[in-house]
């Protein structure tokens, strides 16, 4: 088996999707998990203005809808958390995306004064951490605003990442992947957009150039020119299309390389 083919099949993407089933697909491996642990009353999703956290967190939303009508049970909501560094350069995709979703409840909650704070009490220890670092701190320090919010509706934190990111490793390890649940993670980059378009969002944020924008000091830097690939690449090889050689290099070092993110704790 070659590698294409072992990735292709650990990450389970497929390589033609109908949209409307996969997501009701989605919807209802959420609806099954959040039925079958009582407890849980509450979706949560942090909302970057990107397609990824506005795709996830509209299936979290119709999941609720559906849950309150068919189960008779009012109590489960979708919670959608607005996570700035300070002010966002695109704070109106993030309004435009919340205005899709439509969220039962949403939350601001600025970390930029956290991040500061951790990065001050290292400083004092004589531990001085570079952009890229502090840009991994963001990412973590959202992951863990959502976990605290989680704990007191009683909810459970739901994942943005898909099989696009995930071939690459691009995702902080222990911020945006450190989560309960992720219902998209089988599509890959062009898929995540087909099933926006087929939920009627906004062209602009469905078109919108995918960017993670954690560094200060390389601000609105888009994934792609980081990667060194495109995702209509990435895509393709997920699919399992034959790609040039360098393109099938460059995705297949940055799999090999980030083996860690994707593997649990090591163990004797």
């Amino acid at each position: 088996m070659t590698l294409q083919k072992k990735i292709i099949e650990l990450l389970g993407v497929k390589p033609v999707i109908i949209p409307e089933i996969e997501i009701n697909n989605c919807i209802d491996f959420l609806k099954k998990y959040l039925i079958n642990h009582i407890y849980i009353k509450s979706l949560i999703v942090g909302i970057s203005g990107g397609q990824d956290s506005t795709l996830t967190a509209k299936l979290c939303q119709i999941t609720a809808e559906r849950l309150r009508k068919e189960e008779k049970d009012i109590t489960y909501q979708f919670i959608a958390l607005r996570l700035p560094y300070g002010i966002q350069s695109d704070e109106k995709d993030c309004q435009d995306a919340i205005n899709f979703i439509r969220p039962d409840q949403v939350f601001n909650i600025n970390i930029k004064q956290s991040v500061l704070s951790s990065e001050k009490s290292l400083k004092k220890s004589g531990i001085i951490i570079s952009d890229y670092v502090r840009g991994n701190e963001k990412a973590r320090e959202r992951m863990k605003v959502q976990y605290s919010v989680a704990a007191v509706k009683k909810g459970l934190v739901v994942g943005t990442g898909h099989a696009a990111e995930n071939i690459t490793g691009f995702f902080t390890k222990y911020g945006d992947s450190g989560t309960d649940i992720n219902p998209i993670a089988k599509l890959n980059k062009r898929q995540v957009r087909s099933l926006l378009k087929k939920l009627n969002c906004p062209k602009h944020l469905y078109l919108k150039t995918p960017m993670a924008d954690l560094e200060d000091e390389h601000p609105q830097q888009d994934d792609e020119s980081i990667l060194g690939v495109t995702y209509n690449i990435i895509d393709s090889y997920l699919e399992g299309k034959k790609i040039d050689c360098t393109s099938q290099k460059i995705i297949e070092r940055l799999y090999l390389n980030t083996l860690h993110k994707r593997n649990l704790p090591v163990t004797p």
